[in-house]
Formats: C-alpha cells, structure tokens, sequence
C-alpha cells in the first residue's frame, strides 16, 4: 500500500459509519424505499454514496471483489488502510463485491451461499447514476406491505441472472448507490413486470 494515494473518509468516522450501517439496515429491511446516508468523499471513479458503503460494510473479515472500474491502486490503497479489508483476487473468494453497470451483465462466480449456512454468500454494492428512470418492476416480499414500484435503471439480464440464483435462502443480496441515497434489494424480494406475476 503506497501512501501517496491515501486521501481522507469521514469526518467523523464513528458517528457516519454507524448512521450509514443504520441506514443500511433499514434499506434491506424495507426493499425499494431509498435511504439516505452520510457522504464520503468521492474516490478515484468511486461516488460517495458507493464508497460511503464501504466504509460502513467492509472490515478485515469480509474480502471485496473490484469491478475493472474501481480496481484501481487508489481506491485498493484507501479500502485497505480506511476498512482494513483484504482485497478478493477471485470472485469466489468475496463477502462483498463493488460493481458498476457493466458489470451486471455477469454475476457468475459470486458465493451463493448454502442451504446450511445462506448467509456465506456475497453482497452486491452497485454503483448508478440514478436510482429511478429504469423498467418499473413490482417488488414483493418481506418488508413491503403489498408491493411497491421500483424504477432501478438496470440492464434486464441483471434480473434474470439474479431469477436463475434466487433459491432462497440462498442467494445474493444487493444494495444501489447513487447521489446521497441507497436502495436496497434482499434475496427474500420477488419482482415482476407491471403486467405480470411477480416472480
């Protein structure tokens, strides 16, 4: 790890990364409803709502796998001096993984989990521009009342990959980052297409 490109987080390091692990918390918890955290400095091509994440998610027991995007020897450098988590050569290998769009067209690798022990599986932190102007899909499950609209501006194979691995309670779950709010979406929720069964 090379000083040079270290740069500073929070300014207040306790008090935002347990606001944003709270915020965190409460958007697995009521999937599709966006939350708003405490920002981060932006990092490298890192927005602050992304890197805010991780600064509130990754410590020394959870590798975390970069997108080509973020993999960079400066974010490398700021994740391992900043959250002391070791950096996944091999999908296989990650607790969390930090993904933009392009990445989302393949999610093969990632740990499932197991019937035994779901919860060894990896979390998705996705990186947007936006959180709304995407297909409206309808979300279901744990969390929501009845069902509610979610506009995520996701590539379609996003949600068939993430339909083929759904067998809960294995799965993966997944938080979206952009501007100042995050969205979460656990493995327990089931979407549909306005028009159809949610699935």
């Amino acid at each position: 790890m090379s000083a040079e490109y270290l740069q500073p987080a929070f300014d207040n390091p306790a008090h935002a990364s347990q606001q944003c692990f709270r915020a965190a918390i409460k958007a697995l918890a009521e999937p599709g409803l966006a939350q708003t955290v405490p920002l981060a400095p932006p990092l490298g091509h890192l927005a602050p709502a992304t890197y805010t994440l991780c600064l509130s998610l990754l410590d020394a027991d959870t590798p975390v796998w970069l997108a080509p995007a973020f993999d960079t020897p400066e974010v490398r450098a700021n994740l391992s001096f900043h959250c002391g988590c070791p950096l996944a050569e091999r999908r296989e290998d990650a607790a969390f993984a930090v993904l933009d769009v392009a990445g989302l067209d393949d999610l093969s690798g990632f740990a499932n989990g197991s019937e035994r022990y779901p919860d060894q599986s990896c979390t998705l932190l996705i990186q947007l521009d936006r959180l709304d102007g995407g297909a409206v899909l309808r979300w279901q499950g744990p969390g929501i009342a009845s069902e509610r609209q979610v506009e995520l501006p996701l590539p379609w194979c996003f949600w068939e990959q993430r339909a083929a691995r759904g067998d809960f309670p294995r799965g993966l779950d997944a938080y979206f980052a952009a501007g100042e709010r995050i969205v979460g979406l656990p493995r327990s929720t089931r979407f549909g297409a306005q028009t159809e069964e949610a699935v």
